[in-house]
């Protein structure tokens, strides 16, 4: 493996760059070619501005929890309704003490959501905190009066009701607030959770999905606590993106998995506010991708290596039984242990795992990829100087207009500045776009599923294929939570 010390995280344009920031004096190499990374070219790093909180191993001395499936307030064969309240209260994160926290219909995180494509939603928010927020609905293609941006802002005590129809295929999406200048510390202290869609397709295939017993949501977050094991985020916040050394998975501090030797399926999200992750085993066996940030890849992508930016989702299979002996670990580029998975049963008692061969059937055609470049964005500075175009957001301010269910192809530019720069990953409301080329070359595999979200390092250009679906104001913008917060956000209308 190759190795680099927390001043930086890797970005290749053969997988999804994870967004991160260090200093060129602190980059070690070693032999990265025992490693089947397709596409992969780390020799032309570009380093950010300062130096990531280095971030500790799991131990693996508390088991992995999973986070409730919501129960409906109601539901029928074409609708259900939900009722969400974003909460402050305390959790025990480690033993004997009591951090204070936020979260949705309960102390820390949210629940999972889940909805089948064709259902009317509807979905009571109420804000139980002291303070304002939003619940935006990462990833979901929905009107933008009920996408939950920084418009749309519930005081305390105050509550609404949205309704949606999901046209959607089976996809892994989250929900967080998105309040101007505050989404960096209402993330960082708990408000994040899951939303599934599911469809006939993703009933019908044949891969792990019993939720929590072989299909299993990793939510990933580092913090940074205080003496006190508090978050405070005021005493921690960086302005380039806040970074901890204490990782937690779905809320749980040195977490493991226990699971069946089988094909497991993993259902990764990147929660952090900044930090990106480069996930291999550290037995360097090879895995399946099978989804993306909207749905399910054409086909499984095999790889051996993965990254994850901020906010980005990737789904993943496991062949459990490939695992000689009692345990594997999932670890980062510094082989820093994230998780460690300990098997239930010895190898003698090893179950058949399978294997499915077509996912989906995603195309794009040559009419889009020859369109000419209509938007183009340019990502550049740190700090409080970020912009998009040169220009800070302005909630009075349309940035571009696109009409509803026209397909415009954007071109996004992520610049280098005296320092190098820093990675950027940027996601755009209220659509699911296509990757076109990265640096004028066709995207990897893993890049040919749907994204609400794409990474680049310093210097890089993305085209991509971008379709709204419904009509409304949207927001785009990095989202590395301090740079949004800073400002590094536009405006579409879409009419």
């Amino acid at each position: 493996m190759r190795k680099i010390i927390f001043a930086s995280i890797v970005v290749s344009l053969g997988i999804l760059g994870a967004c991160s920031q260090g200093s060129s004096n602190n980059m070690k190499d070693t032999d990265h070619s025992s490693m089947d990374m397709k596409g992969m070219d780390h020799s032309s790093m570009d380093m950010s501005h300062e130096a990531i909180t280095e971030l500790k191993s799991s131990i693996g001395e508390n088991e992995l929890t999973f986070p409730k499936v919501l129960k409906p307030d109601q539901e029928d064969n074409n609708s259900i309704s939900y009722t969400i309240r974003a909460h402050q209260g305390t959790s025990e994160i480690f033993d004997g003490i009591k951090t204070k926290t936020y979260g949705y219909n309960g102390d820390f995180l949210g629940p999972v959501i889940r909805v089948e494509k064709g259902m009317k939603v509807t979905i009571h928010l109420v804000n139980d905190l002291k303070e304002d927020t939003t619940f935006h609905w990462h990833g979901l293609e929905v009107p933008g009066n009920e996408d939950g941006g920084p418009h749309k802002v519930l005081k305390p005590g105050e509550s609404e009701t949205i309704h949606f129809t999901v046209k959607q295929d089976a996809a892994t999406l989250w929900f967080h607030p998105h309040p101007m200048h505050e989404t960096g510390k209402q993330v960082f202290k708990g408000l994040a959770g899951l939303l599934y869609i599911d469809d006939k397709n993703s009933g019908k295939l044949d891969i792990p999905k019993t939720y929590g017993e072989d299909d299993f949501p990793i939510i990933l977050q580092d913090k940074k606590f205080t003496d006190d094991k508090q978050l405070d985020y005021n005493k921690v916040m960086n302005e380039d993106g806040t970074t901890g050394d204490t990782l937690l998975i779905n809320g749980v501090v040195n977490p493991k998995l226990k699971a069946v030797r089988e094909k497991v399926r993993l259902r990764i999200l990147n929660g952090s506010n900044m930090r990106g992750y480069t996930l291999h085993f550290d037995n360097n066996m090879e895995f399946q991708q099978i989804a993306s940030d909207g749905g399910f890849l054409n086909k499984p992508n095999s790889t051996k290596e993965l990254e994850i930016a901020p906010a980005e989702r990737v789904e993943v299979i496991v062949d459990l039984t490939k695992v000689k002996g009692n345990e594997v670990s999932l670890v980062n580029e510094d082989n820093v242990t994230i998780l460690p998975i300990h098997l239930k049963e010895s190898a003698g008692n090893s179950k058949t795992a399978k294997t499915t061969k077509s996912l989906n059937n995603l195309e794009i055609s040559n009419e889009v990829k020859n369109k000419e470049v209509t938007k183009t964005i340019k990502l550049a500075g740190m700090g409080k100087d970020v912009t998009i175009n040169n220009k800070k957001f302005d909630a009075n301010r349309i940035d571009f207009t696109q009409k509803q269910n026209e397909t415009e192809l954007w071109e996004i530019e992520n610049m280098k500045d005296s320092m190098g720069g820093m990675n950027h990953p940027f996601h755009i409301h209220g659509t699911q776009f296509q990757v076109i080329s990265i640096d004028g070359k066709e995207p990897p595999e893993n890049l040919s599923g749907l994204k609400d979200t794409i990474s680049l390092k310093p210097g890089q250009k993305a085209k991509i294929a971008v379709k709204f679906p419904e009509k409304g104001v949207y927001m785009f913008h990095c989202h590395i939570l301090e740079h949004e917060d800073n400002g590094m956000m536009g405006q579409i209308k879409v009419d």
